[in-house]
């Protein structure tokens, strides 16, 4: 899998024309298999009110709907920017093979989107972050896990 020139460049269009049109902020990603786009992302964060919507979440969504299936093994992703940890997390979770981005996730804190905080927080014992968390139902919530192990017809990930 190969840079391609093209395809970076299609998410930083997708980045401008997208910003200028007020749908989010200035970041695009398209996905890639076999040489082909197929799934296109671009931040509509403030335009559909869902802060989970980053570009590379979208693309990968519309990936996965493109192929029918939740794993985009085989995939590569072209991003405007470093991805954030959420949307870095997502392209684990989706498998694909390789990353590709332009602006720094310094730049992007220059202009105003500060991830920073997430970086530190993320490999933090839970009980040791900023965000206020309890735990409760711990033994009740480990039977659903026990069940998952038994359950002959589930479809692993």
């Amino acid at each position: 899998m190969p840079y391609s020139k093209s395809f970076l460049h299609e998410a930083i269009r997708l980045s401008s024309e997208k910003m200028e049109a007020n749908e989010g902020g200035p970041f695009g990603a398209v996905i890639v298999k076999n040489d082909t786009i197929i799934g296109r992302g671009w931040n509509r964060v403030t335009s559909s009110n869902d802060p989970t919507a980053h570009a590379e979440i979208m693309a990968i969504r519309e990936a996965c709907s493109s192929l029918k299936t939740f794993s985009l093994a085989g995939c590569e992703i072209y991003a405007s920017c470093e991805p954030c940890p959420m949307c870095l997390s997502a392209i684990y979770w989706a498998r694909i093979d390789m990353l590709y981005f332009a602006a720094s996730r310094e730049d992007a804190a220059a202009a105003g989107f500060d991830d920073a905080l997430l970086y530190e927080e993320v490999p933090k014992e839970w009980r040791d972050r900023t965000l206020k968390t309890e735990q409760y139902l711990h033994k009740e919530a480990l039977k659903v896990f026990m069940q998952w192990e038994n359950k002959s017809d589930k479809t692993p990930y």
